[in-house]
């Protein structure tokens, strides 16, 4: 076990549970073996230790800045780490080879991406955003484009961004003005001038890479209002001549946390940097014009599920660090204890220092285990030999989603609290690393859409998509998982009928909320059923988790088991009253009026 990652998990979730390597079976796979999915294991963990963790806290307290020249200063060694990920191929992970890619299934590669989400928060970013860029031209560009465009970013040479906020635009994607322009230009033939202004950007102006491949959104001619109009754009730092386009750094947003990741403001076509004889940033178009945002949702899914990992990871890392303090630290005496005079015992012999041990590992270990499960999924949707099979997997993804991103964000943070509290007053210092964690998990509720918004987009679209086929999917996958349990016996089997009964209710609370027809009536607690139904669904991974233990007898599967009956305790019942308030239907939030605050 590292000092922020444990490899038993990651083995057990993907060979015990996940039966990973049954995907070598398939066309796609079959160069690879346990073999070499350990070796990617092996070197992740290794180069984490080695170029990403020992800078984790030099970055947090020397964050960027710009300087004389208008260029974007960082510690060296996040450029160090960022181009060594990038020349071990570990950018192309799961891309096809013919892209310079390992092909490797993408349960493995975000695997071994969360061990340097947990050893450095900020600097992983760099080259997470950079796979979902190509990941959406590989899917969507022209030919030309991907060699020009993905191929170096695969290779390293290259990071890429996404470009959809706006100062006056955050999640409201059908307010953005920037605009897109085309341009009878000999220079860069079908490109377009792009005018705008994009913030939060992150990894958005460095020099640790050659170029910047920006993804943004902006309205072409003839697209009309709102996010229909939207179309999206190549628009690089520097151009395939060599020209600098003009795209150009107005400031760096500071943040409490994951301050070694660049946020940026950019203004695009300000003539900062004059391209030709026409105004604006030279934008090449990917796909159709106004289809814009279809495509960024490649982007948008990728980096939620992103997201997520990067929540539980920084939970994980201050669980982990929170154990073994606790094991170690020596305060007080057992409440039965007679004799002032004995020795005091590590706090991890108290009860209620334990219940926040088990709260953290449930948290953690369960939105671990839903992570990869999400990414079995995509690697189920992309290569499962029957399209049936396919189909399914694609609609319990997208059924997750918001969960896969919101729940960790949620919960993954309050583990970092935890671990702060199981510290005291040392957790509260810079000295102990749990005090940054907590900041830099603090982003993960607010950015790839507010946890308010995955709860509209849950209850609004994927539970009732395709005549309710979500919501029908998601509750044959988890009454399949409840009948196994109730076969089992025993504790699984007393949890599966708990499961059960939630779940039964789940379903009758979205009937419910539906059937006076009223969208702002039915989603005014959407946030509420976002929450209710992410316990329910780390119920159901925690009870995948159990059945795959089984009778096994060992510290590691006692404490899965201790974890599970935590989470059915303690967090469980927390449901009813949630489903309770959205099944009133409630009118609490709507009828609140502005003039009250």
């Amino acid at each position: 076990m590292s000092a922020f990652m444990s490899r038993q998990d990651i083995d057990f979730l993907l060979y015990d549970w996940l039966d990973v390597t049954s995907l070598t079976e398939r066309e796609r796979y079959t160069e690879h073996s346990r073999e070499t999915f350990d070796g990617l294991l092996d070197l992740s963990a290794d180069m984490a230790a080695k170029l990403y963790a020992p800078h984790n806290k030099k970055s947090d307290q020397n964050e960027p800045t710009v300087g004389p020249d208008g260029t974007v200063v960082l510690i060296d060694e996040i450029g160090e780490a960022v181009r060594a990920f990038g020349d071990a191929g570990l950018v192309a992970a799961s891309f096809d080879e013919e892209l310079g890619g390992m092909q490797l299934p993408h349960t493995l590669a975000r695997a071994a991406m969360v061990h340097f989400q947990a050893a450095n928060a900020a600097t992983s970013s760099y080259s997470f955003l950079s796979t979902g860029n190509a990941n959406l031209l590989a899917t969507y560009g022209t030919p030309e484009q991907i060699e020009t465009w993905v191929k170096p970013i695969l290779a390293g040479r290259f990071t890429g961004t996404m470009c959809l906020s706006e100062p006056q635009a955050g999640s409201s994607l059908a307010d953005i003005t920037t605009k897109a322009e085309p341009i009878d230009d000999p220079a860069y033939p079908g490109s377009y001038r792009i005018t705008g202004t994009k913030m939060w950007i992150s990894a958005g102006d460095h020099e640790i890479a050659e170029n910047i491949v920006h993804l943004v959104l902006a309205k072409a001619p003839g697209g009309g209002p709102g996010v229909k109009g939207i179309s999206l754009f190549i628009v690089p730092k520097v151009l395939p001549d060599g020209t600098r386009n003009d795209v150009a750094l107005v400031g760096l947003n500071h943040k409490m946390g994951n301050r070694g990741t660049t946020n940026t403001l950019l203004n695009f076509g300000d003539g900062s940097f004059g391209v030709g004889e026409h105004s604006g940033a030279v934008g090449f178009l990917v796909g159709q014009e106004h289809h814009g945002l279809k495509y960024m949702f490649n982007m948008m899914n990728e980096a939620r599920i992103g997201v997520g990992f990067l929540a539980t990871a920084l939970g994980y890392a201050g669980y982990l660090q929170s154990v073994e303090y606790a094991k170690v630290r020596t305060q007080g005496r057992p409440v039965d204890a007679k004799d002032p005079n004995s020795s005091p015992v590590p706090i991890i012999e108290h009860a209620d220092v334990k219940r926040m041990l088990l709260a953290q590992k449930s948290y953690v270990e369960g939105a671990l285990a839903l992570g990869l499960y999400a990414a079995r999924l995509l690697d189920e949707e992309l290569t499962a030999p029957e399209e049936a099979d396919r189909t399914r997997a694609h609609t319990l993804l997208e059924v997750l989603t918001p969960i896969v991103k919101s729940w960790p964000s949620q919960w993954c943070l309050e583990a970092n609290s935890l671990a702060i509290q199981v510290h005291g007053g040392y957790g509260y210092t810079k000295e102990f690393d749990v005090e940054q964690f907590y900041r830099d998990n603090r982003l993960n509720p607010i950015h790839e859409g507010a946890h308010g918004i995955h709860g509209l987009d849950l209850l609004g679209r994927k539970m009732i998509m395709d005549s309710g086929a979500g919501m029908a999917v998601f509750a044959e996958t988890v009454g399949a998982t409840v009948a196994r349990a109730k076969q089992a016996g025993g504790n699984a089997a007393e949890y599966g009928q708990a499961l059960e009964a939630r779940l039964t209710r789940l379903t009758e609370v979205t009937a419910a909320v539906w059937a006076p027809g009223d969208p702002a009536l039915a989603l005014a607690n959407a946030t509420v059923y976002l929450e209710a139904a992410g316990h329910i669904v780390l119920s159901w991974i925690w009870l995948e988790q159990l059945l795959a233990v089984g009778d096994t007898q060992s510290d590691f599967a006692d404490g899965k088991r201790a974890a599970a009956r935590y989470f059915f305790t303690f967090e469980l019942p927390k449901v009813d009253p949630q489903l309770d308030l959205v099944g009133a239907l409630d009118r609490t939030t709507l009828d609140a009026s502005p003039d009250w605050f």
